[in-house]
């Protein structure tokens, strides 16, 4: 199946009314009760508390009638030009992961349309949420709550998961709180779904609709993964579901709290995928490592000594394959980190340490560029992101909930490439573009490999 296919079947799985069929989910080896009855029921104790639902309610506009920008008609029958909004709602579930400070982990595309946020528990006890921070590149965000007497589910010893573990799915599916599936991992390291930063545990354990932020737990009642997403047709689980790993989970959630959002460091390089015939050309196998295109002039890379022309086959501990595995190793590093990185030169294997540092972004208050994009964070698009190389524009960063922007339809992740009838690739490209717009500004967006208009007013 072709990555276009599987991108139009995967479906964030958020809020739902509906009630689908599940399919009959593996059998698992239970834990044997004093009478000898087999049960999850022990583990469960231990780990339902942990697992709440989150309700985001926000405002977006609505679509106006093209009739009514046009200014005869509005005259001749009075009509406003008043904006419309509706009210959305978003229900998800999330995972406590530090019972003392509140936290709670869910998934970005639970929360990025609201703007008020409700964490209810599995004691029916509800509490307002703060937003701490998102991350759209992996999906994940944190929100906080000021309760007492919580349960954090804990993320595991070791990251070890082998295909055919056992796991169990807990979450709110289609509005039913508390609901358990179980299954077992079906597939590890899954990518190349076009969906920012992946490398997904998929699991035949039903996920649906309202599971997303929940957890998957192996039989020790540890947290392996937080469900994000499925692979249907339907709108149901088919039994083809996807988590992010507890490794990824953790990483990111530490700089969420820290920072309020996740900072990537730069290596300072442009890397090409090694495809049949330029592999050939350099004497390699296909998908064996990531060829230098280039090196940005006084970055890690280039004070590491790498040059063009040489052939990155591991950073850190993650043995690198195409540029996809290069941002994900990354996207998992933090600024100031020291890493061993091993490359072929010459077909003489070489490793040298380099010092990650912070991305050399330029980032700008969205108000500086034009009032209607006030609440906006924007930056320039760095060297690891999906489209680096691809595509030109300027990354939203952050945009506050609330927001004409955020009303407007423009999230977190897009990438702004025209404004007006002008292209942009940098901040200040935008900030010249938007100099003449006056009442209104129309903003070409990217988005999921798609192409889309956005008016703000």
């Amino acid at each position: 199946m072709n990555k276009p296919a599987v991108a139009a079947a995967l479906i964030a799985v958020a809020t739902t009314t509906l009630a689908l069929p599940a399919p009959s989910a593996a059998g698992i080896p239970l834990p044997v009760l004093a009478d000898g009855t087999p049960s999850l029921a022990p583990m469960l104790e231990t780990v339902l508390p942990g697992v709440v639902n989150v309700v985001a309610t926000g405002r977006v506009r609505e679509q106006a009638h093209p009739l009514l920008d046009d200014p005869f008609f509005r005259h001749f029958f009075n009509a406003p030009r008043q904006p419309r909004y509706r009210e959305t709602q978003s229900i998800g579930s999330g995972v406590i992961i530090d019972a003392e400070r509140g936290y709670v982990v869910t998934n970005y595309h639970v929360v990025e349309s609201g703007s008020e946020y409700l964490v209810r528990l599995g004691d029916d006890r509800e509490y307002p949420a703060e937003l701490i921070g998102a991350d759209p590149e992996t999906d994940l965000a944190v929100v906080q709550i000021p309760a007492e007497a919580l349960t954090a589910i804990p993320f595991p010893h070791d990251d070890s998961l082998r295909v055919g573990d056992f796991v169990v799915a807990i979450g709110n599916p289609f509005g039913l709180r508390q609901t358990v599936t179980s299954g077992i991992i079906s597939a590890l390291g899954r990518h190349g779904l076009g969906r920012g930063y992946e490398d997904y545990i998929q699991t035949d354990a039903s996920i649906n609709p309202g599971n997303s932020g929940g957890a998957l737990v192996n039989l020790h009642g540890e947290l392996v993964g937080i469900n994000t997403m499925i692979y249907s047709n339907s709108g149901g689980s088919i039994g083809i579901g996807f988590a992010i790993p507890a490794n990824m989970v953790r990483r990111i959630t530490n700089a969420i709290i820290q920072d309020g959002r996740v900072i990537r460091p730069s290596l300072g390089v442009v890397g090409q995928d090694l495809q049949a015939e330029l592999a050939q050309a350099f004497d390699l196998q296909p998908n064996d490592g990531v060829l230098v295109a280039r090196i940005i002039e006084g970055s890690p890379a280039d004070k590491a000594g790498l040059e063009p022309g040489d052939v990155i086959r591991q950073l850190g501990e993650v043995r690198l394959r195409d540029t996809d595995g290069l941002r994900r190793a990354l996207g998992l590093a933090r600024a100031g980190e020291r890493l061993p990185l091993t490359y072929l030169r010459n077909g003489q294997e070489r490793t040298v340490t380099v010092r990650l540092v912070k991305p050399d972004v330029t980032q700008l208050d969205g108000r500086a560029i034009h009032p209607l994009l006030t609440g906006v964070r924007l930056g320039n698009m760095t060297e690891h992101h999906p489209l680096a190389g691809r595509a030109q524009g300027v990354i939203v960063e952050q945009v506050a909930p609330g927001s004409r922007a955020a009303m407007a339809g423009l999230r977190s992740g897009d990438i702004i490439t025209q404004i007006g009838r002008t292209p942009i690739g940098s901040t200040s490209d935008a900030k010249a573009a938007a100099t003449d717009a006056r009442g209104e500004l129309v903003l070409r967006i990217q988005r999921d490999q798609r192409s889309a208009f956005v008016v703000l007013r």
